[in-house]
């Protein structure tokens, strides 16, 4: 998807005036909202839209900001490392986020 914001905290400001407050972490079971300790597991998730971020000279610096709505209609931001050093997301989450190993 093209990237239409110049830095991950503009992105995240923004898309968080759109009504995507919630703070959703990557877990063993789907994604985790942080504040509540619910997790929501891949089947219950849409993936609405994601934006890549690429650092300029470290590569530690990539990420996916991943927009995310649930089934029980709860909206937010899932971050998520992509390249060398990106994380472990479990099979069933891949798929629906649509990431390539």
């Amino acid at each position: 998807m093209e990237n239409a914001y110049t830095s991950l905290s503009e992105a995240i400001s923004e898309l968080q005036k759109e009504g995507f407050t919630a703070d959703f972490n990557l877990c063993d079971a789907g994604v985790e909202h942080k504040h509540k300790k619910i997790i929501h597991p891949a089947s219950a998730l849409n993936v609405v839209r994601y934006y890549r971020f690429e650092g300029d000279s470290n590569p530690e610096d990539n990420t996916v900001l991943y927009l995310i709505e649930t089934t029980t209609g709860e909206k937010g931001l899932l971050l998520d490392a992509y390249g060398a050093y990106s994380g472990n997301v479990p099979d069933e989450l891949m798929e629906k986020l649509k990431i390539k190993r």
